[in-house]
């Protein structure tokens, strides 16, 4: 059977010099992959109404209205031995966000907006229903989604990649400076695209592993927002706190845009995943 990581191996291999790539991979993890098409168990939905206690409020943006419900993952189906992250056992996490170009509005949830994105957790055992959806958003159709291992590594200003260092004191960011990819890409946009051929082109929707960012790491952004200046000298410590707890990416198969076709983030601190506060998760934005 081919490992998770072979494929990323095989092309570190092909592409970085020997030290950067055996680095760079002993630094790759696991990330489960939401595919509508993936050969794992079902594991969730995107799109559609959740399933959740009659008496669970439905999230609100304070002054805005409603969140729209995105997504679903049932804790018990993922395959665990590849989850990098501690999630429960069992139980369902579904994510909310603001989707403003869906309401034709210009209101859209940043880092700063906390309330404009929020996880809940509905654990096993207790009774749901299916919930309509209040007045305001509109249901996105609904997709079911099936877990794919896929090999994901830091990437795009990654702290990890100013951190972990070669032989000759170097960081993996400076020692890829001069390399250069067939298709132009260079620098530390390199482990980017060399990640990206690895997952393999599809829609990113995920759960664990590293982030695939459109522009920076979503950690840094996080830190920089929590600490209030992205120069703080802690910004390194702080966003090695946060960890990545989902991705949706935009999907025409669920009429999802997230800006010029990018993708949504939620990070959390490692403490507050251990310890099953989802309520602190942080939403990001990225596109192009």
């Amino acid at each position: 059977m081919t490992s998770w990581r072979d494929r990323l191996s095989a092309l570190a291999h092909e592409w970085l010099p020997a030290e950067v790539a055996s680095a760079w991979i002993g630094l790759s993890r696991p990330g489960i992959r939401l595919a509508p098409d993936g050969e794992g168990p079902r594991v969730g939905r995107i799109g559609g109404l959740p399933v959740m206690p009659e008496d669970m409020a439905w999230p609100e943006w304070p002054g805005r209205g409603p969140l729209d419900f995105l997504a679903a993952v049932d804790c018990a189906a993922l395959p665990r031995e590849f989850l990098s992250i501690p999630l429960p056992e069992a139980g369902t996490l579904l994510f909310f966000s603001f989707d403003g170009f869906r309401r034709e509005s210009d209101d859209e949830p940043l880092l700063e907006d906390v309330e404009g994105s929020r996880v809940l957790f509905v654990p096993a055992g207790v009774p749901v229903v299916e919930r309509a959806a209040p007045e305001g958003p509109v249901p996105y159709p609904a997709l079911d989604v099936f877990a794919e291992v896929v090999a994901t590594a830091p990437e795009r200003e990654h702290i990890l990649l100013e951190q972990t260092k070669i032989a000759n004191g170097e960081s993996l960011a400076e020692a890829v400076e001069t390399v250069l990819l067939p298709d132009g890409c260079g620098g530390t946009d390199v482990f980017g695209e060399l990640a990206a051929q690895a997952r393999g082109r599809g829609r990113e929707h995920q759960v664990g592993g590293f982030a695939a960012p459109v522009q920076g790491a979503v950690e840094n952004e996080i830190a920089a927002e929590v600490l209030g200046d992205y120069r703080d000298p802690r910004r390194a410590e702080e966003a090695a706190r946060w960890v990545l707890l989902a991705q949706i990416d935009t999907d025409d198969k669920t009429d999802m845009i997230w800006g010029d076709a990018g993708m949504l983030y939620w990070v959390i601190r490692t403490d507050d995943l251990e310890a099953g506060r989802f309520d602190r998760a942080r939403c990001t934005l990225q596109c192009g």
